[in-house]
């Protein structure tokens, strides 16, 4: 896992290789991410948009971005 703490917002990404829908053969390997998102000030805030970089392990890179997370703007206490 990894975890990175800006101005008091802790974001971690575990990151799992998805064996049973990969095809190695094929050269196509799936994985998924389970993000957490943890406010680690006294104040509450607003998630209101994110921003990815992704980088793979053939060197290629990816920006996501876009309002909230899964369609939503969760307040963090």
């Amino acid at each position: 896992m990894v975890t990175k703490i800006t101005e008091g917002i802790g974001v971690s990404v575990e990151t799992q290789f998805e064996e049973g829908q990969s095809r190695p053969a094929e050269r196509l390997y799936l994985f998924s991410y389970h993000v957490t998102i943890e406010n680690k000030t006294p104040d509450k805030v607003q998630l209101l948009r994110r921003y990815w970089q992704i980088f793979d392990s053939n060197g290629e890179f990816r920006e996501v971005e876009g309002p909230g997370v899964v369609g939503e703007q969760p307040i963090l206490l």
